[in-house]
């Protein structure tokens, strides 16, 4: 590396200080890189999933704990970003943990990503299978045919994501607009129907619906806890912007904005969108019965065609977010396998020279979700979906941990994100703040996912002990200067 490298600011010159040629190709603006963030957190999907767990387990005065989780992945979004201004690189935590601690360390990180990130697009197509598809084709109920209709809509997916890179942006802009009209537009055609109508109430952000009077209601792993599962299960994912830094224009400050202004702007428009559903209840015990809360108080209050144009909308959110998801992992998948520390690395690392996507990685997070939905029964298989949401966040605790440890050596770009003075109390806060969300999401589930979790940390370690064993020298050594990102 000759000096003048070194010194050069430009993101590709980042990347050939970090031991790469670059290989992706820089397409993503600044709201691109928004885009990809807002469509993996996807407010619509979140509340469209677990709106029924809130009003069964906490009432309709459950939706004010989505403030609180608001405020909590902010904070961590916050300590990301911090990162992601610092070391541009496609991988995310992985080469952050990897250049900062030590290889070992980072495999970790990014071993638990791929899992947490491929079961993720299972369970995004699988639900946009029997919760949105179905329904709008006026299909009956049928496992069987949701689980060939999410084949199918992987193999779309794996298509477009190898296609281009522009492709998946374009597809996902798209639906970020659908999905903010869903938020805006709906929002407020409940509230005026609920005003021209009188049928809903303001007193149902107040009330605790079918759980008055619930003995457990505030007890550990109670009603209280179970319903904080809208917030965890929906305001994750903010990193998928890091995950793609490696095609971001101007990265420094577009995937720190996109990190932080996408949990800003799904936290606001969440919380408008939970009120406006919330006042428009006119019968809790009914709603909180039926099979799609949602989707029952927009037939309830604007009729049929309306509620049919929201699963066309939400469909698209749906498929948008597995696609970013999709393209999120298979990026983690070949930035490992850049490092010769991913299975079939050599043939995982390779980038198509005229697509410039990786073809191999891609195509293994199909094979995953193919093998997901013919081998699992069920209930297993939504027992994996449960896991996914606690990897997440246990890998936010790892990297907040990482992050006080290793930030003072931890260089500072001119005009790049940075937190200042205020960054020590900020990263303190986060790891309070993970530390209590693990601790109701374990509590207020089974055991079952804990055990999955377990388990593929446990194929992973039997794997990390075959590369220390037979090739120590991927877990030792890291491309490029060797202090590339430290002061």
């Amino acid at each position: 590396m000759t000096k003048s490298l070194a010194d050069d600011p430009t993101a590709d010159n980042v990347s050939r200080r970090a031991g790469y040629e670059p290989e992706l190709k820089r397409t993503l603006n600044s709201f691109q890189m928004f885009a990809i963030s807002f469509a993996f957190i996807s407010v619509v999907i979140g509340i469209f999933g677990t709106f029924d767990s809130v009003l069964a387990n906490a009432g309709p005065v459950g939706i004010w704990l989505w403030v609180v989780a608001v405020c909590g992945q902010i904070l961590v979004a916050l300590v990301y970003a911090q990162f992601a201004a610092r070391i541009p690189l496609s991988g995310s935590s992985y080469q952050w943990a990897s250049r900062l601690a030590n290889p070992k360390v980072g495999w970790v990180f990014g071993w638990l990503a791929v899992w947490a990130l491929a079961i993720g697009v299972s369970a995004i197509d699988n639900a946009l299978a029997s919760q949105c598809l179905m329904p709008l084709l006026n299909m009956e109920p049928n496992e069987d045919t949701a689980r060939v209709i999410t084949v199918v809509i992987l193999l779309i997916q794996t298509v477009l994501a190898i296609a281009s890179t522009r492709i998946v942006a374009l597809v996902n802009s798209a639906a970020v607009g659908v999905e903010l009209a869903i938020v805006v537009v709906l929002g407020i055609a409940l509230i005026v129907a609920v005003v021209v109508t009188g049928n809903g109430t303001t007193d149902n952000l107040t009330s605790r619906g079918i759980t008055e009077g619930a003995p457990d209601y505030f007890a550990v792993g109670g009603g209280v806890m179970a319903a904080m599962i809208l917030g965890f299960a929906t305001l994750q994912g903010f990193d998928a912007a890091a995950n793609m830094a490696e095609e971001a224009r101007d990265p420094f400050r577009s995937v720190p904005r996109a990190i932080v202004g996408s949990v800003v702007a799904a936290g606001i428009l969440g919380m408008f969108f939970l009120i406006a559903l919330t006042v428009a209840i006119d019968d809790i015990p009914q709603i909180t019965e039926s099979g799609s809360p949602v989707a029952a108080i927009m037939r309830d209050q604007l009729g049929p065609v309306v509620e049919r144009i929201l699963l066309v909308a939400i469909s698209l959110a749906f498929f948008a977010a597995g696609l970013v998801v999709m393209t999120g992992v298979s990026r983690i998948i070949f930035a490992m396998s850049r490092d010769a520390r991913f299975p079939a690395h050599r043939l995982m690392r390779r980038v198509n020279p005229r697509t410039k996507t990786p073809i191999p990685a891609t195509i293994l997070v199909l094979v995953i979700g193919v093998v997901l939905m013919i081998a699992l029964p069920g209930a297993a298989l939504l027992e994996l979906i449960l896991a996914s949401t606690i990897i997440p966040f246990l890998l936010y605790g790892m990297t907040i941990v990482l992050y006080l440890a290793v930030r003072r050596r931890l260089d500072h770009k001119p005009g790049a994100f940075d937190l200042g003075r205020f960054e020590l109390p900020i990263a303190i806060a986060a790891l309070v703040w993970i530390l209590f969300s693990l601790f109701v999401l374990i509590a207020s589930g089974t055991l079952t996912p804990v055990l999955v979790v377990a388990g593929l940390i446990t194929v992973g370690a039997m794997y990390f002990c075959y590369l220390l064993k037979l090739k120590p020298e991927t877990l030792n050594n890291e491309p490029g200067l060797e202090d590339a990102f430290e002061i």
